[in-house]
């Protein structure tokens, strides 16, 4: 076992790691949209998305994978209404290698933020 840490991404704000790797796969922590400064991203709901697929990025990167390894994604988002939103981001950095996905509706995420994504990656 292997943890993934990177300064390209927000540090962990509990006692968590940003990722870890198991046997060629990287588990990630969710992320949320604060830059690797901790700062939290204001916007509508796809500023925030991009915010998150950067901390994504950073995340595989740091771990040897990337968003074409990726085999699962899980999408928490606080409004089912934002749905088409996020998607129309997600689509942007999933195009033509489309991972499997949950995404389901939360009551609260940390620091109230609207969305928050971990993902499985095979590791290169």
């Amino acid at each position: 076992m292997k943890v993934v840490q990177t300064n390209a991404a927000p540090q962990a704000i509990g006692p968590y790691s940003q990722g870890i790797i198991v046997n060629n796969m990287f588990y990630s922590s969710g992320q949320i949209p604060l830059t690797a400064e901790g700062i939290l991203v204001d916007g509508d709901v796809q500023a925030q998305a991009h915010q998150v697929f950067k901390n994504l990025h950073a995340v595989l990167e740091a771990a040897n994978a990337s968003f074409e390894t990726v085999v699962k994604a899980t999408v928490f988002i606080k409004d089912m209404a934002d749905f088409s939103a996020i998607n129309e981001v997600y689509g942007e950095y999933f195009q033509t290698h489309k991972p499997a996905r949950s995404c389901v509706e939360v009551a609260r995420l940390p620091k109230d933020v609207l969305l928050e994504i971990e993902v499985i990656a095979l590791c290169k």
